[in-house]
């Protein structure tokens, strides 16, 4: 698996997925890809714009009962399709015959030859916001929105432990638990309050954005 901090891979790679700006994505499209809805801020040539559903009953049952995943559209067509989501960070991961395991909602687009699912985090019982993920195997081109600037971490050097929250994305090779912190007044994380932090072993890497996301800035009701 390959990925890139704002900046293009090899050109030669197939698919041509590349950073226009560490904000906006580029597809140079010659066929089909499934994006965010609503994440297209512009393109150059000629292409046609369709929700994508959830690709069976199954996957419609698992998003309606987790909650997981993010409204699709596929783009058909020829041509250059920039993407971006609220001016997020974006990352972008070359699979090679392997996985990788996202929040749905940093999903930003991804070829339509990967296989999706939505599969439980093995071992992170109720302690973080990621219980349910979605996953992308095979081969192709996978970008990926983060509130910040993130940091890629290398599991395979190191235990490696990260907030639930701003965990973004991950290795599916990895082994995933939870670790707790029992000393009181121990709240290291940045999430729920919860003191516990997902754990990774094994050979893989860990996406972790700089915040949790977004948050609503103070205001007031008009007429308080």
């Amino acid at each position: 698996m390959r990925s890139a901090f704002f900046g293009n891979l090899d050109q030669g790679q197939p698919g041509q997925f590349a950073l226009q700006n560490s904000k906006m994505l580029r597809v140079q499209l010659n066929g089909d890809v499934f994006a965010r809805q609503g994440s297209m801020v512009a393109f150059q040539g000629q292409m046609d714009f369709h929700y994508q559903g959830a690709g069976g009953i199954g996957k419609f049952i698992k998003k309606a009962l987790t909650g997981e995943g993010v409204e699709l559209m596929r783009v058909s067509g020829q041509g250059a399709l920039f993407l971006a989501h609220d001016a997020h960070d974006i990352h972008l991961f070359y699979l090679e015959n392997e996985g990788i395991t996202v929040n749905g909602e940093n999903v930003l687009a991804y070829e339509p030859h990967l296989d999706s699912d939505i599969k439980r985090v093995q071992g992170a019982g109720m302690v973080t916001s990621g219980l349910f993920n979605t996953t992308l195997t095979g081969t192709g081109w996978v970008a990926v929105t983060t509130h910040g600037a993130p940091v890629l971490l290398d599991a395979g050097r190191a235990p490696t432990f990260a907030d639930g929250q701003s965990a973004v994305a991950w290795s599916t090779s990895l082994q995933v638990g939870v670790n707790r912190t029992f000393k009181v007044g121990a709240l290291i994380g940045r999430g729920s309050g919860e003191a516990a932090q997902l754990a990774f072993r094994g050979p893989g890497f860990v996406l972790v954005q700089a915040s949790e996301g977004p948050t609503v800035p103070p205001h007031t009701h008009a007429g308080s």
